[in-house]
């Protein structure tokens, strides 16, 4: 292994990522793909690549994407399309979905296309997986053609488990499925000359509650929990995951991560500028007005209502924002309070500008390298 992929990936697990600098822990990014009012999607995905060279360049640990339907400012629907794209243009940083809504897709066709992008960045891939639909339950229907949701209790570990079969080949004798197999996979290693990457993406639960922290604990699987929309159920759904943890043949330990929201600039007003394009984008989501995200002289211009200006207060106290020094500072205690072995940034901001420029002031005031 090269020194190089050496940096970025940390532990050979796959899961484990390293600090750089002076950062408390790994940092890594969570990017939406968002489309701002005025641009494209095609200028979204250019702004996602930029992204994901910077923060491999800088030292970040991993990369993620995350699986959205039916909202016009959000153009990740497609997570394992955005990664083969990413992965054609990165070369060591981890790469995955934050997450990939299992219960909107056969487990067979996720293995598949997993197992595909493992080919494609052998070693580097993550499998991130939520229960949530990732939009209303009306598009969801549509996505599953069926008006039975299937993300509750009983339903989702079974799709996990019939998910986990298909990536390790392991369906016992008997099982309907034991001769389906998902390819790439496990089964060109049987097949006469069949050689197959001794890589297999590593699975994730995430979660904005309890279920899915207490269901990664008790099958030793790490946690990615949704800090930056449920920050109220941070710390008890990582205690619970602790809690529940029990050792497997992937960790030994339990590993948490969370989803941050951070955007640094040089100046304080004008990050308090750039994040109330976030915080109106999220009134009209929450309120059925989904579209793209405004900018900022938008969100400055509009009239926000008593109702609407709680809520931006409530918003924007989770939202990490200011200088540099500040942002370090926050992401600091945040690190601390919550004991996460891992922040994941994501910069909500209209502009490809500002959320380059912020993971790049973030880069700077940790100390971590140039690349």
């Amino acid at each position: 292994m090269s020194s190089e992929v050496d940096r970025t990936r940390g532990n050979d697990d796959g899961i484990r990522g390293t600090a750089r600098g002076t950062a408390p822990v790994p940092l890594s990014v969570l990017d939406l793909v968002t489309v701002g009012a005025g641009n494209t999607a095609t200028g979204a995905v250019r702004t996602a690549v930029d992204i994901a060279r910077t923060a491999e360049r800088r030292g970040f640990h991993r990369y993620w994407v995350a699986e959205h339907h039916s909202m016009p400012g959000v153009a990740s629907s497609s997570p394992a399309v955005l990664l083969a794209h990413l992965a054609a243009h990165t070369s060591c940083i981890r790469l995955g979905s934050g997450g990939v809504m299992l219960p909107n897709h056969a487990p067979l066709v996720i293995a598949e296309q997993f197992g595909t992008l493992e080919a494609m960045a052998p070693g580097r891939v993550d499998l991130g997986l939520g229960r949530a639909p990732g939009t209303d339950g009306a598009t969801a229907a549509a996505l599953r053609r069926t008006e039975r949701l299937h993300e509750g209790a009983d339903d989702f570990p079974q799709q996990l488990l019939e998910l986990t079969r298909f990536l390790d080949g392991s369906f016992p004798d008997g099982h309907p499925y034991a001769k389906i197999h998902a390819v790439p996979g496990p089964v060109q290693a049987t097949s006469p000359g069949g050689v197959q990457s001794p890589h297999r993406p590593p699975l994730w639960l995430l979660g904005s509650s309890g279920f899915s922290a207490q269901l990664a604990g008790a099958l030793g699987l790490p946690f990615a929990f949704a800090h930056h929309f449920s920050a109220a159920n941070t710390v008890p759904a990582l205690d619970l995951y602790r809690s529940s943890f029990r050792p497997s043949e992937v960790l030994a330990e339990p590993y948490a991560l969370i989803g941050v929201s951070a955007l640094a600039t040089e100046d304080e007003r004008e990050a308090r500028r750039q994040v109330m394009t976030g915080a109106l984008s999220m009134i009209r989501l929450r309120t059925g007005r989904p579209g793209l995200v405004p900018t900022p002289e938008e969100a400055a211009a509009h009239d926000f209502s008593d109702r609407e200006r709680d809520f931006v207060d409530g918003w924007l106290g989770n939202v990490i924002h200011g200088t540099p020094d500040t942002v370090r500072q926050g992401l600091d205690d945040l690190a601390k309070r919550t004991g996460a072995d891992e922040l994941m940034i994501t910069a909500n901001a209209h502009g490809s500008a500002a959320r380059l420029r912020s993971y790049e002031l973030i880069a700077d005031a940790y100390g971590l390298p140039q690349g």
